[in-house]
């Protein structure tokens, strides 16, 4: 599994949206259990503190000791550093895991034995992730799109495509079920949308190689708003 994102952990859990509460509603509805559940990647624990409210333990890991030093704390929740593909935990131990946008940097074959060594024969694997950026503005999303598929589009990662492509194309050794399409919506200011272009890994590559950061090439054209409505399609899969 890549780490892009440990540099950039205060950004990270400052700027990077939230998933809606009806995701979480709908997932208490079709769970098997609700004992103990594994946050996998939780990065600063978005999910993991969405996660309290539905299981009586937490788990959540991830392979940044930076990542988890931000994180989300609550009494349920422990934090370990553990890699998505081996972990210490028992045989049949978890009633369900969650992992938000990060499993297009795992080893697959590897996370997908883990992840069904793990779970109860009745556990459930949530895979969430959310898709690129819409923006209530057209020249926003212009200038938001130019960055992403101009300027950086040789700074992406080849896993990124997985996202593109709203996680239809990675690999589910899983019998799917169902679920409604969900969307996150939020109203930013303008802080809010450069800190959270600030996050993308491929800004970051681009600021490696050429010392200086990407987003400086649109703050000239980029207009100087209070608020704008933006929003993100959810990625989904869900499988036992």
């Amino acid at each position: 599994m890549k780490d892009n994102f440990s540099h950039n952990s205060p950004l990270y859990a400052q700027y990077r949206p939230s998933y809606p509460n009806e995701v979480f509603t709908f997932l208490q509805t079709i769970l098997n259990g609700k004992e103990r559940v594994w946050d996998c990647a939780t990065g600063t624990g978005q999910i993991a503190e969405k996660l309290v409210d539905l299981f009586d333990e937490v788990e959540a890991t991830d392979l940044s000791k930076n990542q988890l030093k931000h994180a989300f704390s609550h009494p349920r929740i422990r934090y370990t550093k553990q890699l998505a593909e081996q972990t210490d935990f028992p045989n049949a131990y978890f009633d369900c895991i969650t992992v938000g946008q990060a499993i297009h940097w795992f080893d697959f074959d590897k996370f997908y034995a883990e992840a069904k060594r793990v779970l109860k024969p009745d556990g459930l694997l949530v895979v969430l992730g959310y898709g690129n950026i819409e923006v209530d503005d057209g020249e926003i999303i212009r200038l938001v799109d130019k960055l992403s598929s101009e300027i950086l589009e040789a700074y992406w990662d080849t896993e990124r495509r997985y996202i593109d492509e709203n996680y239809q194309t990675i690999p589910f050794p899983f019998e799917e079920i169902a679920h409604p399409e969900f969307v996150i919506r939020d109203t930013w200011r303008r802080e809010q949308l450069l800190g959270y272009l600030n996050t993308w890994s491929s800004v970051n590559h681009y600021k490696n190689q050429h010392e200086m950061n990407p987003i400086d090439l649109i703050l000239p054209e980029l207009p100087d708003f209070e608020s704008v409505e933006i929003s993100f399609p959810v990625l989904l899969r869900i499988g036992k």
